[in-house]
């Protein structure tokens, strides 16, 4: 009865559901232009009240299907991380590069929502109903997984809003495509798994969606089939791990998940001797079908997730849960340094250890169950659960060959992919996407980089930026010769050797939440105090945090253990960071900075064909210290990764450790801006004569 309501109530605002004459009109509109040779442009939009909100745009032909132009993500220009604003300045970037291509707002096709909006509502009411009268506590709650109430009503007036900020005298009919099956088609498309008669299995799990947590598809032709949904939100792994390690790590959800991944290795993660893994694994009820329920007699965060998301059977096995006006708190939070000195910090990363444990045994529960029913060995992941790149590499280890003699009567090992955007900045992207597969148009090509968040920086924007009293700099070269780049390159890599820190602003920044060469600081891998110089004195964050190893294939393979189940499309599972990889027995003695304290490396290998400039540092870099890697670190100090050439200098400013950061325009010229005035250390002037005098 509600998403009827909302149906019909959202329909006169402007909203159109799949399946509606609008949406239908349009899709049919879309498939005949195609077919007489046009090009269309789809934009894909994040509204106000869910996190992560922004807008897409892609180019769709009917020879090659969607291209991705850009995905502007909305934190990255505000300022203010996993915002649920309305995403104003990305939708003002996105025009200025649609004019930039002599094109305009009017020759957007069709603009798409990343949520179908009444069927959210629908889902929303039912729930609460179904867990009353313990859920009506939800009700009068501004915010809850990810969605922000404060927002939703203007929400519900982004089609008026839009015309407005582009100039349109009417509004904009937004068509609300599914989340997950957003999430589901993008994904798989981007993949690098061929169209070869073997089907595709895609599992998306979420905090939540528009209809349930957990989403099975499999993909085989051509075409997507839905073949699970499990209506619920509160049956969720991704508000389980939210939940936990929010209020046992110190940190606010969104921000909480990564840092407690990375705390749980330094716990106990042997499931025979952890001390909390056996009573915690009751939270979690796993059924037939690959069901997860939510064990309501222990967790109540259906009924209340911030302020008693505990009863009183899980307070028995981890205490008491910390509450919101603790979190990001100094005495609260989990830090690895206190390991000495407060007694209950090895409780406390026992208890992560033992979170990550129960999460993965969710995971493979679930995905054991969709191999079994599709028969295929592929295997897509995504939803904001993917970005677990620990718990992704567990899948790959557990279902081997063993696995599919026992259960598929065939030699075979899983093969996976996890798009580098598995969250919800990437289903913006999923919208147009799944329209233009609506429409008919062909998957598109298989994703290899993800350098489409905003248009390379302008020359006279890098210089408007060098203009500040604080900041010294000199234009050092341009990169869009060859002799250029390789010089550029080496210089980069030969400050590194020095064990200095180096920024690198380059093209259009990564979508998504990791740095992968176009806004990433980098380091010496084989200088063992990197990773407490760069958490210490550059990025101001918890010594728990690994640093990441980025790579040559060719330095992968020398130092890491590559899973044959990674190694579609020339190992490209491994480009984006969303899978770690355990490090061969020499590795830690030569490239200790990048070996978490478990073993293993949250790996990206480079590509020369996606990213010269990087892939040519990592050449240098063996030649200057003999190993073709560095340490890379998102471009960002307590916030969004830097996106303008104005955050670029302001992270500077807010880095005392940083030496240098290179700038590099749209037409290749190279800018390093450094610490001026008395802060200037010597270090990047003396290192620049220095390599001058080898050369």
């Amino acid at each position: 009865m509600a998403k009827w309501l909302a149906t019909q109530t959202m329909a006169r605002a402007g909203f159109h559901r799949p399946g509606s004459a609008f949406a239908a009109g349009r899709i049919a509109s879309a498939s005949d232009r195609l077919r007489r040779g046009e090009t269309l442009y789809l934009a894909g939009l994040g509204p106000p009240g869910t996190h992560n909100s922004g807008v897409a745009l892609v180019e769709v032909t009917r020879a090659h299907g969607p291209r991705l132009l850009l995905n502007n993500e909305e934190e990255r220009f505000s300022g203010n991380k996993h915002t649920t604003e309305y995403p104003a300045k990305s939708i003002e970037a996105m025009v200025a590069a649609l004019r930039g291509m002599g094109r305009d707002v009017g020759d957007i096709f069709a603009w798409l929502t990343s949520w179908d909006y009444p069927a959210l509502a629908g889902t929303l009411f039912r729930s609460v109903l179904e867990e009353a009268p313990q859920s009506l506590k939800l009700l009068r709650s501004t915010e809850a997984a990810g969605f922000d109430g404060r927002r939703l009503d203007q929400m519900t007036r982004v089609p008026k809003i839009l015309a407005r900020q582009l100039g349109l005298a009417e509004r904009v009919p937004l068509i609300t495509m599914p989340h997950h099956d957003n999430h589901a088609w993008f994904s798989y498309a981007a993949s690098p798994f061929a169209d070869d008669g073997e089907p595709v299995a895609v599992a998306v799990l979420d905090g939540t969606g528009d209809l349930g947590s957990v989403s099975l598809y499999v993909v085989s032709s051509g075409a997507m089939q839905k073949l699970y949904c499990n209506h619920s939100m509160f049956d969720s792994l991704g508000a389980f791990y939210s939940v936990i390690s929010s209020t046992q790590g110190g940190w606010t959800w969104l921000s909480s998940e990564g840092r407690y991944m990375g705390a749980a290795a330094w716990g106990d993660m042997n499931r025979a001797s952890n001390r909390y893994y056996a009573r915690l694994k009751a939270v979690l009820q796993f059924g037939d079908g690959g069901e997860l329920r939510l064990n309501r007699a222990m967790a109540n965060w259906y009924a209340d997730p911030f302020r008693e998301p505990y009863k009183q059977s899980l307070i028995d096995v981890l205490g008491e849960p910390l509450r919101p006006e603790q979190l990001w708190n100094p005495d609260a939070v989990l830090r690895v340094e206190d390991i000495k000195h407060r007694p209950d910090t090895r409780d406390r990363l026992d208890k992560a250890a033992a979170t990550q444990l129960v999460f993965e045994d969710a995971m493979i529960h679930v995905v054991d169950h969709l191999l079994r029913r599709t028969g295929t060995q592929r295997l897509v992941l995504t939803g904001g659960v993917a970005l677990n790149a620990v718990g992704n590499m567990r899948l790959l280890e557990h279902f081997d060959e063993a696995w599919f003699a026992r259960h598929q009567q065939r030699k075979a090992r899983l093969h996976l992919w996890v798009p580098p955007v598995p969250g919800d900045p990437g289903v913006t992207i999923g919208a147009a996407w799944l329209f233009a597969h609506l429409a008919g148009a062909p998957r598109g090509a298989s994703m290899t980089h993800a350098f489409h968040c905003g248009m390379p920086p302008a020359n006279d924007e890098i210089e408007a930026a060098l203009k500040a009293d604080d900041v010294a700099s000199l234009r050092i070269g341009d990169i869009s010769t060859s002799a250029g780049l390789e010089a550029i390159a080496d210089l980069m890599a030969f400050m590194v050797a020095q064990n200095g820190v180096i920024a690198i602003y380059q093209g259009a920044a990564e979508t998504g939440p990791r740095a992968l060469g176009h806004r990433s600081i980098l380091a010496n891998p084989c200088d063992a105090k990197a990773r407490e110089n760069l958490n210490e004195r550059v990025k101001y964050r918890e010594a728990i945090r690994p640093l990441a190893p980025m790579a040559t294939l060719e330095a992968a393979r020398e130092y890491f253990e590559l899973l044959e189940g990674a190694a579609d499309g020339d190992y490209n599972a491994y480009n984006y960071m969303v899978l770690t990889a355990r490090s061969k027995p020499h590795a830690r003695e030569k490239i200790p900075a990048v070996i978490h304290v478990d073993g293993t490396g949250r790996l990206q290998i480079v590509r020369k064909a996606d990213d010269p400039l990087t892939y040519a540092y990592l050449k240098a870099l063996g030649r200057h210290i003999g190993v073709e890697m560095s340490v890379n670190t998102s471009f960002n100090v307590a916030g969004p990764i830097a996106q303008t050439p104005q955050q670029a200098i302001d992270t500077l400013r807010r880095s005392k450790g940083l030496d240098v950061v290179l700038l590099v325009a749209g037409d290749g010229a190279v800018f390093a801006a450094w610490h001026g005035g008395e802060r200037d250390s010597g270090r990047f002037t003396g290192w620049v004569s220095g390599w001058r005098a080898a050369r």
